[in-house]
């Protein structure tokens, strides 16, 4: 069991840079909103006011964070901080790797999905209540259930997933001691 332990200097050249580090985490706190505003909504009341403005608000946050993962997408191929593995384990590298594609495919999955289960609604949906976001497609409302299913179990699969990535990070940090979860966490003041 390694037990590096690393200077504030080395620790902060193997840190991924500020735009990486506030897109990783501002995707992770909206996906948690977006699954927990989905699952306390089912137990409100359909038409209340509450449930409407909760779904309004996973509608508006679903919007933000298909923009967030197109620009982690450009930020990560253009200019985006790339690191070596922290674990020597190729076996390691390459799960890591294999997970944040899939989480990616997913989370662009999922906003599809959510936008073409809304167009197959038939309801317009607004960003904050600042503009609208139009049926490009003239999306079949007899898809409508198809979409809600998918959006629905792709919610749980990326749940399920970034939970074992998060606990795959506190296992390199805790168990491994090798600076995997230091390298997303923003550098003390």
């Amino acid at each position: 069991m390694p037990t590096t332990s690393f200077s504030s200097e080395t620790a902060n050249s193997q840190r991924y840079d500020k735009l990486t580090i506030t897109l990783h985490w501002a995707t992770a706190l909206i996906v948690i909103f977006l699954f927990a505003s989905s699952q306390i909504w089912e137990q409100l009341e359909r038409g209340t006011p509450w449930r409407k403005g909760l779904q309004s608000l996973h509608i508006s946050f679903g919007i933000m964070l298909a923009v967030i993962i197109i620009t982690r997408l450009i930020w990560r191929g253009a200019a985006g901080k790339r690191l070596p593995a922290a674990s020597s384990s190729v076996w390691m590298h390459r799960i890591a790797k294999l997970t944040h594609w899939a989480l990616y495919l997913l989370l662009i999955g999922q906003v599809t999905l959510g936008f073409l289960f809304r167009w197959a609604q038939g309801e317009p949906f607004m960003f904050f209540g600042l503009f609208p976001i139009p049926d490009v497609f003239g999306v079949d409302p007899m898809l409508r259930r198809t979409f809600g299913m998918l959006h629905f179990y792709t919610a749980w699969t990326i749940i399920i997933l970034a939970g074992l990535h998060a606990c795959a990070a506190l296992f390199h940090h805790y168990v491994l001691r090798d600076g995997t979860l230091r390298r997303m966490i923003p550098p003390a003041k």
